[in-house]
């Protein structure tokens, strides 16, 4: 594909049949194995138990609507972030590129980040942005041809023309592998940055608390660890971890990830300091002493989840192999959820906040291991609206 390319296809309205299932799926009844207990605070263990199935709260949002098509034409697009100015930024993940999205639904190239090595799941993975003083940042989670690192570039220049300055690492050595490699990046509302990691295919590094693999991680917007982190001197925030790749915070500012899990439940974590979340001990809601129970589960078929949203008292959870979008309602210390557009756009990557309160999402049919379709993959528009209590 030409890298110069310049595209203007916003806001074209999707068209598909009822053989697509737009029906919604819902999961989550009386007695679900796939729901556990939210804990108040950390515990050494989660009990789950039959409950029914909470509502969600009064502010809580769904999808209403056929989903319009921003931009099309994306080639193994991982991650989406929005800048103050308007324009967009996305990453793919084989290629290494930068692409800028503009208001007028332009897309065009930023730049290659030097240094990027694709191999399975590998390659430029998350992306993040800072706003300091008169500088915006560009954060990066890539592999190498050695390990994965955090990087962090200059954004130069305005809207329709921006440009990346010299690249600086802000943290290095973390092990690579094809698969496992985690790379969701997210600075916080404590204004630290977080770093999901996986093991990298090594099972045991979860566990080993000298490994950063296997982690989420917490640190300052140029690598150091915070003083207020578990240990001392650490970057490690909760430790247990197969391949997290969602993060987002509630109204209350607690965090929540999402994490593939290996054979049979993913899972959606309420993440603590400190906290163990059982891999490779256990794999789900295991009422396990030490370990921290997933606030909902799933069937690897049901999610394989990747990206994670929050608006509106509403969790938006992207899967691959479940080629479906979550909402997921955390209330009264439970957890329930919905499916929709179940095989619609097939794998979805990412859900960001859009403008004017919708919600994007971004599909990943080209990575691979999808089925692509026309014009694939896209970054797709979805209007909300509250949901009905009747």
């Amino acid at each position: 594909m030409s890298r110069n390319r310049r595209r203007n296809t916003l806001s074209g309205a999707l068209v598909f049949g009822l053989a697509l299932g737009l029906a919604l799926a819902i999961a989550g009844c009386s007695g679900d194995p796939r729901t556990a207990p939210l804990p108040a605070a950390p515990p050494a263990q989660v009990t789950a138990v039959p409950s029914p199935s909470p509502s969600p709260s009064a502010n809580a949002v769904q999808p209403v609507g056929n989903p319009t098509v921003v931009v099309s034409g994306l080639k193994a697009p991982w991650s989406v972030v929005r800048l103050e100015t308007g324009s967009s930024l996305i990453s793919e993940r084989d290629t290494g590129t930068i692409d800028e999205l503009e208001r007028d639904g332009t897309i065009r190239e930023v730049g290659r980040i030097a240094g990027v090595v694709h191999e399975g799941e590998a390659g430029l993975l998350g992306i993040e942005t800072l706003t300091d003083g008169n500088r915006v940042w560009l954060y990066a989670y890539l592999t190498t041809a050695s390990d994965n690192r955090i990087v962090r570039m200059p954004l130069l220049g305005a809207p329709g023309d921006y440009s990346l300055g010299a690249r600086q690492d802000i943290l290095r050595g973390l092990a690579k592998a094809a698969n496992h490699d985690g790379g969701r990046i997210k600075f916080g509302p404590d204004g630290m940055l977080y770093a999901t990691v996986g093991d990298a295919g090594q099972s045991d590094r979860a566990q080993d608390p000298t490994s950063l693999n296997g982690k989420i991680l917490r640190m300052t917007p140029t690598g150091d660890a915070p003083s207020d982190n578990p240990s001392a001197g650490s970057l490690v925030y909760s430790i247990g971890h197969r391949n997290p790749q969602g993060l987002a915070w509630d109204d209350a500012g607690q965090l929540f990830a999402s994490e593939f899990g290996q054979n049979t439940w993913d899972e959606l974590n309420r993440i603590e300091p400190g906290s163990n979340y059982g891999w490779p001990t256990v794999e789900g809601i295991a009422n396990r002493t030490g370990f921290v129970d997933p606030v909902y589960q799933w069937s690897t078929a049901e999610a394989s989840p990747s990206g994670l949203a929050y608006l509106n008292g509403t969790f938006f959870l992207a899967a691959l192999r479940g080629e479906r979008l979550w909402t997921v309602y955390p209330a009264d210390h439970f957890a329930s959820a919905k499916a929709w557009f179940i095989g619609g756009f097939g794998r979805i990557r990412d859900a960001i906040a859009g403008p004017d309160g919708t919600l994007w999402i971004l599909t990943n049919n080209t990575d691979g291991r999808g089925s692509p379709r026309e014009n694939d993959d896209k970054l797709l528009q979805i209007r909300l609206e509250k949901v009905s209590k009747g």
